[in-house]
């Protein structure tokens, strides 16, 4: 079995080590790294894992990820890079920061695999999309799938659309909560107790999920299913329509997107 560093281990790195170790991973082929000696102990205790200086971790690591924020990978790099393996594995959980950003920093040919991930890895219900850089193979990104399965599903995509991918799926987590928010809040107004909108509401959006997953059907077809003529759903939907949901959403995720890129020409 690899022995993975994870360098910058705040909370999206400490989402892929307890994951790993719940997928039966050893902690003793876990590394992690920690600018704060409290988190340090802390990931030390809770995990049973090394935590360890940059060098250090570099070195004994057979795959090297980088889970700090954006504005800081290139600090990380400056140090790293100059020391970093010849063939060693890189994989990037650096939202909005493209493989070519990496190559600056490291030796000519190092592989990049980039990874956007979501929050629901808590719970190993995350959708992670996996893209190679110039350099990593099918082998690299099988690696890279190993990884992160246990948190849940893995997709391949290229990297031209991974900022697709972080307003979709990265930042997608958000809008559903917004959206319960919004459910649980009419609920209350139709005069349901705050706890009760709220169960309808979670288990309601858990099964129409699932009945998506597994049903193979088209959104439509299963919206359909629920609206009868002249009936309650589709005046619910034409209200919907009548105030622009739909052309909302599509700008929302447009905004996304381009701020990903915004963040990534900031680099």
């Amino acid at each position: 079995m690899r022995t993975i560093a994870v360098f910058g281990a705040g909370k999206l790195g400490e989402v892929l080590l307890s994951g790993l170790l719940r997928a039966g991973w050893s902690a003793e082929r876990l590394i992690a790294t920690a600018r704060r000696p409290e988190r340090a102990e802390e990931l030390s205790q809770r995990y049973g894992i090394r935590v360890v200086d940059n060098e250090t971790a570099l070195l004994e690591a057979d795959v090297v990820t980088v889970a700090v924020k954006p504005q800081d990978a290139g600090a990380l790099l400056a140090d790293i890079g100059p020391k970093m393996p010849a063939g060693k594995l890189l994989v990037s959980l650096c939202a909005g920061l493209p493989t070519a950003f990496f190559a600056k920093h490291l030796p000519e040919g190092t592989p990049v695999v980039r990874v956007m991930t979501n929050t629901p890895a808590l719970v190993d219900e995350a959708m992670t999309a996996i893209s190679a850089g110039p350099h990593a193979t099918a082998e690299h990104l099988a690696v890279a799938e190993e990884m992160f399965r246990p948190l849940g599903r893995t997709i391949r995509v290229p990297e031209s659309q991974q900022d697709a991918v972080t307003a979709l799926s990265g930042s997608g987590p958000a809008y559903f909560y917004y959206l319960v928010e919004a459910m649980t809040d009419a609920g209350i107004l139709l005069g349901l107790p705050r706890q009760v909108a709220h169960d309808l509401i979670v288990q309601t959006a858990i099964g129409s999920a699932i009945m998506l997953r597994e049903s193979g059907e088209h959104p439509v077809k299963l919206r359909e299913a629920v609206t009868s003529p002249a009936g309650t759903t589709i005046n619910a939907i034409r209200e919907l329509e009548k105030h622009g949901v739909r052309a909302a959403l599509l700008a929302a995720l447009e905004a996304a997107r381009d701020r990903a890129r915004e963040l990534a020409a900031q680099s």
